[in-house]
């Protein structure tokens, strides 16, 4: 490579850089700005709702009710954008991070659905190891295997599996997460990795819709990738691709 294309490289680099930091400072002060009208809507409704509710109408206590349960939702989504907008500046520690015991510390922590009903976790014995930021991998896993239990949560034996891929692209391990729930139409796949993207109704599953986008951004600070495959009804399958450990250590040196 010239000096003229490293230099252009090094230019192009830094361009991105301060994008990236711009955007996560636009998100972070969205989010903190916000969040002190969203309190003034949230307790000045209630006011209303505890000094003038017995001279209300049905109507309009429900109005009131909306503009509560409104107000709150949106706090919820403030809170999933300044999490994504953290998610770059998070400070990485690499190490070789074994993944069975990861995975099982993860499924321990999410042994049941919401519903209450046990997971049925079934966790190969040979998960690789792989280099990554344990805490940012977990992040991670946590969102992938709950959002398993949560779409399993309808069946009478909610089962999630976590395997190690036969085959992967050279130099990569794939682990792979299959659960037996609902899963989605595959026509709108484009829609999984949107902010706030929900394919499901709020009604059938709690969320807002950012789980898999907190999932992606948090795994390509790992140099990580995501991807799912699944039709209705038939359950769902994460794929999470990893560089080896070797083949990272290489990469590194």
């Amino acid at each position: 490579m010239t000096d003229s294309n490293q230099d252009m490289l090094a230019a192009l680099q830094a361009e991105l850089a301060a994008v990236r930091a711009e955007m996560q400072e636009f998100s972070a002060t969205v989010s903190h700005d916000l969040r002190a009208p969203l309190r003034h809507i949230v307790s000045y409704a209630q006011l209303v709702q505890e000094d003038a509710g017995p001279q209300l109408d049905a109507e309009v206590q429900g109005f009131l009710s909306t503009i509560v349960d409104s107000a709150r939702h949106m706090g919820v989504l403030l809170d999933g954008l300044s999490a994504l907008s953290r998610i770059g500046t998070l400070p990485l520690v690499w190490e070789q991070v074994p993944l069975r015991t990861l995975v099982q510390d993860v499924c321990e922590s999410l042994s049941v659905t919401a519903t209450g009903t046990p997971v049925d976790w079934r966790i190969d014995d040979d998960l690789p190891t792989v280099r990554a930021d344990q805490e940012v991998l977990r992040q991670a896993l946590v969102q992938v295997l709950g959002n398993a239990a949560k779409f399993s949560a309808g069946r009478e034996r909610p089962v999630v599996t976590i395997s190690r891929a036969v085959e992967s692209q050279a130099g990569c391990d794939t682990l792979l997460v299959h659960d037996n729930g609902v899963g989605f139409n595959p026509a709108l796949h484009g829609r999984l990795f949107k902010v706030f993207g929900r394919l499901h109704s709020a009604q059938q599953f709690e969320g807002v819709g950012m789980g898999l986008a907190l999932t992606r951004k948090l795994l390509q600070r790992l140099d990580a990738t995501v991807a799912l495959e699944g039709a209705v009804d038939a359950g769902c399958t994460v794929q999470l691709c990893f560089r080896s450990a070797r083949a990272a250590d290489d990469r590194m040196t």
